[in-house]
């Protein structure tokens, strides 16, 4: 059957040498060749960035106004293309409310899951919550004492942004009086002004009486009205409006007297306010201060500075007579060394003492001296203000005795108390989420529900589950669904967005994928392999940039380029069936058909007697293990997917070793610790991150390369009678740089609706520089032709 050609013509994008090219659709195609040969350049910069400018073309002029700029690859012509994707191998981003189970999609389908499905429980004693009459509410209300004043209020705005004038209005209008905005009660008549970007919480005040047999029917009305406007709960405060006790026709605890209300997905969102733990935020963890770091000499006392971040306390009179107040209470001086404290006293002096009151004498500068009685809440807590409210510079000064720590409130689950107390099959969400996904996928595969929740959850079940078969079947079974973007390597991102695009079922698109199979085991190549061709199966074509050979093996069609890098490269050098190009005599086809191998070096180096030593590592999966690595050789860590060997070597022997040798402030993961540091004097990590960081970044800048070529130019004798400097021949500084382009060696066309485009500039003609720097030449080289 002929599925169609896509053809390219002409294509010179960056070192591709006017490369003509045929691929046919719905095929698994590898592209192969030594690194810098121009598959990249094939695939993402001409392919790739043809199809999505073509998409962008296709969109209104009002439309493209606001997309980033489109630049049409140096290629002659290109047919046959269909809608391209492009799965690529960066990272996850920085952000730590990113996980697994939200890039997938998983989590909100789990968020709907617990709300319609979900058993609530009381979050004091565990008792289920049931449903309560109308009639239920007006007997508890009316069982308190007799003769109190009460407000019965319903809430119409929770935790919304909005100004909200045509709401208090329309509660005017209605006959309503008084109202409880963000916990200050206001009169409907001069409603306040309210802030449209924050968010607000409105009650109405339904009535207000005080509680006596005869005002029954009153009670009654007001408890009516109240749970229609507040859909099925009110509010019961005293008069001043403080103490609110939420009653509600959903969710009661029988036992407590709680009422709660009908779960929502928001509910279950650690990233909406609704849901989120109010401690942490929604983050899992907490940023404080270690005891540890902040007594980093336990034999000075108080006054001499023992707790380094308070600093000189003598400098604050108020806080220094506050803290001596403390100390008295708690039976020592602010002379006493610190380490002849008791754990109850430092705990007492760090963390404060609660609701109770200190007594304390204030002397002011003028001598003037009055008793004073205050609540002491620790000195970290002073700390701790400032870190999270000081400017830059002190917050840096503080960071380095903060540590990140699990959230006390939710042990790490994210939500908050009414969230975790609900329960699926026996689990809470934060407990399904913390599985290894292929223990998500056996629980939700046998999970068991009502006949009546069968029904509600049959479409999120699907998912949930489709989704982790994918997740399982492409070797991330290993995962947790929160565990952060931010801490995925860059093959495992790929495979994620991979997962997500099986799942969206689409047909006739062109994916085009970076080394999918990096930093996966040979165990699992095959899992990802079968996914590649059920991608392919289902309609479309998969163009795959790979140097691994089971994935050459296995495609439908290679393309080898080369023969070389850079210059000596850009060309396709074999182009067929796995058995054609092995057969063919190129650098790849010499290697799959056995005639060229890396060859296993006879004799390796051994070890000496300096060996490191890590002690009870336990970070994430590691069981308390000791490992022995032998200095002076090179050493492989190994093993299949998601065993440990990134926790061991990047999170508990880098972020140590950085700590120790060049005062870095990372957070190790859990170990006892690390012997044989002592024979170190440095730790450079090497990892997957891109090294430029602006577009004027380049190999002889990062690499520092640059300057003492600059320094090379200055020495010049036509530099010395001119007085160049160092300045004079850098593309980033004025004076030396062509000022037409900026130093860019390109001028950018701002196109309004259309895409903007990059010209080369007509001052310089790429060169960046102006004619001046240019005229100074070394063996009748200039600095633009070094570069």
């Amino acid at each position: 059957m002929e599925s169609g050609w896509l053809r390219v013509r002409g294509a010179r994008v960056h070192n591709l040498k006017n490369v003509d090219l045929e691929l046919p659709k719905n095929r698994l195609i590898c592209f192969t060749g030594v690194s810098g040969s121009g598959k990249s350049s094939m695939a993402f910069d001409t392919l790739y960035a043809e199809g999505q400018r073509r998409y962008v073309s296709s969109l209104s002029a009002y439309a493209r106004q606001f997309l980033g700029q489109m630049e049409k690859p140096d290629v002659d012509q290109i047919s046959g293309l269909a809608p391209t994707i492009s799965i690529s191998q960066k990272s996850g981003g920085a952000n730590p409310r990113s996980t697994v189970g939200t890039i997938t999609e998983i989590y909100d389908y789990l968020r709907v899951l617990f709300a319609r499905c979900g058993t609530p429980h009381c979050v004091e004693c565990g008792g289920q919550i049931v449903a309560q009459t109308r009639d239920q509410i007006v007997g508890r209300i009316a069982a308190l004492p007799k003769g109190r004043s009460i407000q019965i209020m319903a809430s119409v705005v929770e935790n919304r942004r909005g100004e909200y004038h045509e709401l208090f209005e329309e509660l005017l209008r209605d006959g309503y009086l008084r109202a409880r905005v963000d916990g200050q009660l206001v009169t409907l008549n001069t409603p306040p002004e309210l802030d449209r970007y924050s968010r607000h919480s409105i009650e109405v005040v339904i009535d207000r009486l005080i509680l006596r047999d005869e005002d029954r029917p009153r009670l009654d009305e007001a408890v009516d009205n109240a749970l229609r406007i507040g859909g099925g709960s009110l509010i019961v405060t005293d008069e001043n409006g403080a103490d609110d006790w939420l009653l509600s026709a959903n969710s009661d605890c029988p036992a407590c007297g709680i009422s709660y209300v009908e779960p929502t997905p928001q509910m279950f969102s650690f990233n909406n306010p609704a849901g989120m733990c109010l401690d942490c935020g929604g983050l899992g963890t907490k940023v404080s201060m270690s005891e540890r770091l902040i007594v980093p000499d336990p034999d000075k006392t108080i006054n001499q500075g023992a707790v380094e971040p308070l600093g000189d306390i003598s400098s604050n009179r108020w806080r220094q007579h506050l803290y001596e107040g403390a100390a008295a209470h708690l039976g020592f001086t602010l002379d006493t060394p610190w380490k002849d404290l008791s754990a109850a006293q430092t705990t007492g002096f760090l963390h404060g003492l609660g609701t109770r009151k200190i007594e304390f004498t204030y002397t002011n500068q003028s001598g003037h001296s009055w008793a004073h009685d205050d609540r002491f809440e620790g000195a970290l807590k002073f700390v701790e203000e400032r870190l999270h409210h000081a400017n830059a510079r002190v917050r840096e000064e503080l960071s380095q005795y903060a540590r990140t720590e699990m959230c006390p409130s939710c042990k790490g689950g994210r939500l908050r108390r009414e969230a975790l107390s609900c329960l699926l099959g026996g689990a809470t969400l934060p407990a399904l989420t913390s599985l290894p996904i292929d223990g998500s996928r056996q629980f939700f595969h046998s999970l068991e529900l009502s006949a009546e929740n069968t029904i509600i959850a049959e479409d999120a079940l699907k998912e949930i589950r489709g989704r982790l078969d994918v997740l399982d079947n492409i070797g991330l079974g290993y995962l947790t669904l929160d565990r952060g973007a931010h801490t995925l390597s860059g093959g495992e991102s790929q495979r994620i967005r991979l997962a997500s695009q099986i799942g969206s079922g689409l047909v006739g698109v062109l994916y085009i994928l970076d080394e999918p199979s990096i930093g996966l085991h040979h165990r699992d190549n095959q899992r990802l392999l079968d996914t590649l061709k059920h991608l392919r199966d289902v309609g479309n074509t998969v163009i795959v940039v790979e140097h691994d050979e089971d994935t050459m093996r296995q495609a439908d069609l290679i393309v080898d380029f080369g023969p070389g890098a850079g210059d000596r490269g850009g060309h396709v050098v074999a182009c067929g069936t796995p058995f054609e190009v092995a057969a063919s005599g190129s650098p790849t086809g010499r290697y799959i058909c056995g005639e060229q191998r890396i060859a296993v070096p006879e004799k390796r180096r051994t070890a000496d007697d300096r060996w490191l030593t890590v002690r009870g590592a336990r970070h994430n999966n590691l069981r308390s293990i000791d490992v022995r690595i032998p200095l002076g050789v090179l050493t492989c860590v190994t093993g299949v997917s998601g065993s440990g060997k990134s926790s061991l070597i990047n999170d508990i022997l880098f972020r140590e070793l950085d700590n120790r040798l060049h005062r870095a402030q990372t957070e190790p993961g859990d170990h006892d610790d690390i012997e044989g540091v002592e024979q170190l004097d440095k730790v450079i990590r090497i990892d997957q991150r891109p090294i430029g960081r602006t577009p004027r970044s380049n190999p002889a800048t990062y690499t520092d390369l640059f300057t003492p070529i600059r320094q090379l130019f200055t020495q010049l004798p036509e530099s010395r009678i001119r007085g160049y400097k160092q300045g004079r021949f850098s593309f980033n500084v004025r004076g030396g740089r062509c000022e037409a382009c900026d130093g860019n060696g390109a001028v950018l066309v701002e196109m309004e609706f259309l895409a903007d485009v990059w010209v080369t500039c007509e001052a310089c003609l790429g060169k960046r520089f102006d004619r001046e720097t240019l005229s100074v030449r070394y063996r009748d080289h200039s600095i633009s032709d070094v570069l």
